[in-house]
């Protein structure tokens, strides 16, 4: 079924619901609901960013031991009081934020279009949200461990040991060094996606805020996808040599990537530097959470 179809269909189920159930008119409108729902996902998303980097600026600076990933900050969170508490709000958050990338993907809710670059656009939406599923399940697998006696360095021991078995499965299969050499170009290309975003994009363009907040609202965002894509480019360098040397051992996390990139000469005034980009992404997701433009789909309504 296509999107318009699938859209008109939810449409006439909303308007059926609300006149036979009359309870249900009590119910704010799905445009109501969906446009709530993404300035959570925004602010979760936010908080990720905004405690990765700040653990990391903490890494740089020898505060603490090692960087972290966006999982690392999910980590951070089950050590603190009502750690539960907080994953689960966190968690729900980013599957917030994961229905509002499907409603841009699938059902065009920025109305990017159908050309070329629209469909690149949708495509990179459908990724992003592929990516933050990935990470509310991960902050709800840390429910399962909050509370237990497990060590930062345990819990980074582990999440490397998982993406070296996903690679070790990938070189087992046909071509398996060439498909991990484009997993890794596509974490390349994701990474310089995002510093070419940091230059190019208006990304006031979207946001429905005073014109005072619009220039360091810009500032933000501009540092913040120029260090969120630095960040990804040391991981992709470490898959595609991991496929070209067909080791699956050469693949690590983002964090590890980071420590490894702090380990070269003046690698820590760098490190400092992508950490607070981080931070100023975070802080950016967090002004799109205020005054981001959001745009149901036109025909998605409960009537």
């Amino acid at each position: 079924m296509s999107a318009p179809r699938l859209r008109h269909a939810a449409a006439g189920f909303g308007r059926t619901v609300r006149s036979r159930i009359p309870a249900t008119r009590r119910i704010p409108k799905l445009t109501t609901l969906i446009e709530g729902a993404a300035r959570v996902g925004y602010g979760a998303r936010g908080f990720v960013y905004l405690s990765a980097g700040a653990l990391t600026l903490l890494a740089a600076t020898d505060r603490i031991g090692d960087a972290v990933g966006t999982g690392g900050a999910a980590g951070w969170l089950a050590e603190q009081p009502f750690g539960r508490v907080w994953l689960v709000l966190l968690g729900l958050g980013l599957w917030a934020f994961v229905g509002w990338r499907l409603l841009q993907a699938v059902f065009d809710a920025d109305h990017e279009g159908t050309d070329l670059k629209g469909w690149a656009t949708r495509a990179g939406q459908a990724a992003s949200g592929l990516f933050y599923g990935l990470l509310a399940a991960g902050v709800f697998e840390y429910l399962d461990e909050a509370g237990e006696a497990t060590s930062q360095a345990a819990e980074r021991a582990e999440s490397i040991a998982e993406n070296q078995e996903k690679a070790a499965w990938i070189l087992d299969l046909p071509f398996g060094g060439l498909l991990l050499i484009a997993a890794g170009l596509v974490v390349l290309a994701v990474g310089v996606g995002n510093i070419v975003r940091a230059f190019r994009d208006d990304f006031d363009a979207a946001l429905a805020c005073p014109a005072a907040v619009r220039r360091p609202a810009t500032a933000l965002a501009r540092a913040g996808y120029g260090a969120r894509g630095f960040a990804y480019l040391p991981l992709g360098v470490f898959v595609v040599l991991a496929g070209l040397h067909a080791r699956s051992g050469e693949v690590t996390t983002t964090a590890a990537a980071l420590d490894a990139l702090e380990a070269q000469p003046g690698g820590s005034w760098i490190l400092g530097l992508t950490a607070a980009g981080l931070m100023a992404f975070g802080a950016f997701a967090f002004v799109e959470a205020r005054w981001r433009r959001i745009r149901p789909p036109r025909d998605l309504t409960l009537g």
